[in-house]
């Protein structure tokens, strides 16, 4: 599995981020500041457009939560490959794993494509549409609580997605700093504040359907900004074959495959078998994350589900693949002073904007749009996320009195609340804090991947192999925090994750099952009767037509 590098994407140094940019401008010089600016303008102006035109949809819960379910494949697909895919995939992720394997990291965006995309559409698409509408469940622990009949269970699922949400959306503000520097000279303290205010305007007033738009339009930006970054990236370099070649003469580092020719330019590069350990966490993990999942919730028809995978999997494809592709060409910087720490350690979240130096500023304001969207896209869905739960799980549970205007108001209270949060975290981030948001991926899908999916498709999911989940995901996590036994926080996440596969069905061999009257009411909703047209279905003919 990855090895822990204490120099991370996710180290919060501010003074190191200001050293290496000043040296990033000093060889980039001032460049055409207005092209930039009105990249941003426009950008921002449309954003808050969108929500202005979606507020419509979002007077009820069930609108601003999850827009009416009426989302179409475009919608929900760019909604979920932008919530996906944030600036820790392009500015951290890229450069940290493309550094350390070359260009086969670009099998972490294949299997983001196939794993966390293709095969969560088909797996989860349907049947949690089906039955979350058939439980009338509109978050994650809602669909607990009603799915294995336990309140209980539903505040805590509430309670874990709140912990650990939180900080992970600070996250997303991280390798923004980097490329609004180089490009604007911006103090990261504005840029985050500026960010996460116009998220939050959007946000307020179109609820769900003001994020599935904006996500549609950032995901269009993101599709064209990583493919002409890739094209000038390469172009810079002399081209794919001379970039290939010049880095087919490093050798790798690692201590498996030291002296390696070609290690960087290889199949399955330097170390295949923790490059696969990254593969699977970082495709797997999607299953299980609140923010991702809830996007097939509001999927409008069959129609969309079909459509969405194909669309879903080719952005996801596009993005992630090109991201993971861009960063496998970092060793072709390691000289630049800029990627390397005091320490003459690597500075992962810095290798990406070195790259970029030199580009034209049409492009440069093309990549900061890029990042920006999706940063925005990421966040939005978080604190949509956070506060729909916490308002209908946790304070609806409590004060059973709650009409619609007041759910809807604390909402968007709570909404204003946790982006508050996050900025604080972002601004001034602990060392705890820090190490949080690295666990916070894996304390979320560890606790609620397997029981979520076997609750999907298995009657024989018990109430207490949930709770066994929930145990052992933030159980793991939290010790681990403070007992460093697993070094990486990505070996501890892809640990919680296969250990909730193997602990639900265990302990739901072992314990009571809900009674059957009751389970075959839950499951009832994938039996209902639907006609469809025939260009979707085609009938069995009659013995007599053969």
């Amino acid at each position: 599995m990855y090895k822990h590098d204490s120099a991370s994407y996710m180290e919060p140094d501010s003074r190191m981020q200001a050293r290496n940019i000043q040296v990033f401008n000093m060889e980039r010089g001032t460049g055409d500041m207005a092209i930039k600016v009105i990249f941003l303008i426009v950008f921002f102006a449309v954003m808050v457009l969108i929500g202005v035109m979606t507020r419509r949809k979002a007077r009820s819960v069930d609108g601003f939560v999850l827009g009416g379910r009426s989302a179409g494949p475009w919608l929900t697909a760019f909604g979920y490959g932008t919530s996906y895919f944030s600036a820790v995939v392009f500015v951290g992720y890229a450069g940290q794993f493309g550094y350390k394997y070359g260009v086969s990291a670009t099998w972490a965006g294949i299997g983001n494509a196939v794993l966390g995309s293709l095969l969560a559409w088909i797996v989860l698409g349907r049947r949690t549409r089906v039955m979350t509408k058939h439980l009338n469940s509109r978050t994650m622990p809602d669909f607990f609580g009603k799915r294995f009949d336990s309140e209980s269970l539903k505040v805590a699922a509430a309670l874990i997605s709140f912990v650990f949400l939180i900080p992970y959306t600070s996250s997303v503000y991280n390798g923004l700093s980097r490329l609004f520097r180089m490009a604007f000279d911006i103090p990261y303290t504005v840029c985050v504040i500026v960010m996460a205010a116009l998220t939050c305007v959007y946000v307020l007033l179109g609820g769900y359907m003001a994020t599935v738009v904006n996500d549609f339009v950032q995901g269009i930006i993101m599709l064209f900004g990583i493919s002409a970054v890739i094209l000038a990236v390469l172009k810079s370099n002399g081209g794919f074959l001379q970039a290939l070649t010049t880095l087919s003469r490093y050798e790798s580092d690692l201590p498996v495959t030291a002296g390696m020719q070609g290690a960087f330019t290889s199949f399955f590069g330097p170390d295949p078998l923790n490059l696969l350990g990254v593969v699977v966490l970082t495709s797997l993990g999607t299953w299980g994350l609140p923010q991702m999942v809830g996007k097939f919730y509001a999927i409008k028809d069959e129609r969309s589900i079909k459509a969405g995978t194909v669309i879903s999997t080719f952005f996801a494809i596009v993005v992630a693949g090109g991201c993971y592709f861009l960063g496998g060409f970092a060793r072709l910087y390691s000289e630049n002073p800029t990627i390397t720490n005091p320490d003459g350690s690597v500075a992962y979240d810095a290798i990406i904007p070195a790259m970029l130096a030199g580009l034209p500023d049409i492009l440069i304001g093309i990549v900061v749009v890029l990042v920006l969207s999706a940063s925005m896209s990421t966040l939005s869905s978080l604190v949509l996320t956070s506060s729909s739960s916490v308002t209908l799980d946790l304070i609806a549970h409590f004060k059973t009195d709650l009409d619609e205007k007041k759910k809807l108001l604390i909402m968007r209270v709570l909404l204003v609340v946790f982006i508050v949060i996050s900025v604080v975290l972002a601004l001034n981030p602990p060392t705890f804090i820090a190490q949080l948001m690295g666990y916070s991926w894996g304390a979320l899908a560890g606790s609620f991947l397997a029981p979520f999916l076997y609750g999907l498709y298995w009657k024989g999911t018990t109430k207490l192999s949930v709770w066994a989940s929930f145990a052992a995901g933030v159980g793991i996590t939290l010790s681990n925090m403070f007992l460093h036994y697993i070094k990486s926080p990505i070996n501890a996440g892809a640990l919680t994750m296969l250990a909730g596969l193997i602990i639900v069905p265990v302990v739901s061999l072992l314990t009571p099952k809900l009674e059957e009257g009751r389970l075959a009411q839950i499951f009832s909703g994938y039996d209902e009767t639907i006609t469809i047209q025939k260009r979707y279905s085609l009938k069995e003919e009659d013995d007599e037509a053969q």
